[in-house]
């Protein structure tokens, strides 16, 4: 019981370390004062770091088809804030 409550605490703390990070990709550019190629750099690997994220989630959560695909578009849409 206390391995199962040690794991569900480490995925939420997870998930919340990611989400918060992962929702801010336009707020962490503006915040940088990024333009041009740098913000368009910057963007693509923030974007590409949340859908590894969202991908692993998924997995976690053994989501599988059209359940897997909609929950990791929502996931990527929430991380790249715009």
């Amino acid at each position: 019981m206390k391995a199962l409550v040690i794991a569900l605490f480490a995925a939420s703390m997870t998930f919340a370390s990611v989400a918060a990070n992962a929702a801010s990709c336009s707020a962490q550019a503006q915040e940088k004062k990024l333009a041009g190629a740098a913000k368009t750099s910057f963007m693509t690997k923030c974007e590409r770091d949340a859908g590894t994220a969202c991908d692993a989630q998924a997995a976690e959560k053994k989501l599988n088809g059209a359940a897997k695909t909609s929950f990791t578009k929502k996931c990527k849409t929430d991380a790249v804030g715009n």
